[in-house]
């Protein structure tokens, strides 16, 4: 067995073995992604495997997750009839969120005497990954804390998200959906799809919007607000 076809075999098998143990259990702190993540670095780690290695080989695995990110264009579309007129409600969320969730974490930072380099990193916590990255680095951010961290918010919104919308009385699935999207990225809105396919449309469309904004906004925000 070469290497691609193990690493994506253990990959896969591991997250298998993951969902079915989350599943099995229902313990919030058994999430899948998360539990696989943390396997993974142990048997790579110990088995003095290269990261860059790893990456190469699984290769297909960006490729599908590219895929299933296209594939929310299509949930969206089922969904256009029940988003049309609320434009600007929507924007308008985006535009808040992506202020407040970046000036708070960075506020709260700055009040710990975090130096701005780490500011900046910390900053696009609610972004996926790939724009994150490409957001902070040209900031003079650190790469790999900024991935570590989204990757974490991700995880965390996942697992708590639904029940504090719940316990802040919050049931429309529109925003619901919304702000899993907007505030856990990815991860928020795997969680999402499984809620609903309108929670599943909505959560699309703010990662996207949240990606976009924080994009625009944060070079601004870094450069007069902290």
């Amino acid at each position: 067995m070469n290497s691609e076809l193990l690493y994506l075999t253990l990959t896969v098998g591991l997250y298998c073995l993951a969902k079915a143990l989350h599943r099995r259990t229902r313990i919030a702190l058994l999430h899948p992604v998360l539990v696989t993540f943390l396997v993974l670095i142990l048997l790579l780690r110990s088995a003095g495997v290269d990261y860059a290695a790893y990456r190469e080989a699984t290769q297909l695995l960006d490729f599908g997750l590219g895929l299933s990110v296209v594939a929310l264009g299509y949930l969206m579309y089922e969904q256009l009839d029940r988003m049309r007129g609320r434009l600007l409600p929507i924007l308008v969320s985006t535009a808040v969120g992506c202020a407040v969730g970046v000036l708070s974490v960075v506020y709260i930072a700055r009040a710990f005497g975090v130096e701005r380099t780490v500011m900046t990193s910390l900053a696009p916590k609610s972004v996926t990954v790939p724009i994150a990255v490409s957001i902070v680095e040209p900031l003079g951010g650190i790469v790999p804390l900024t991935a570590v961290v989204v990757f974490c918010v991700g995880v965390f919104g996942s697992i708590v998200g639904e029940r504090l919308l719940r316990l802040c009385g919050v049931h429309d699935p529109m925003a619901c959906g919304f702000a899993l999207g907007s505030a856990a990225h990815g991860v928020g809105t795997a969680r999402a799809i499984e809620m609903g396919a309108v929670e599943g449309a909505l959560s699309g469309l703010a990662m996207a919007l949240m990606g976009l904004t924080t994009a625009l906004l944060l070079p601004l925000m870094e450069r007069w607000c902290y």
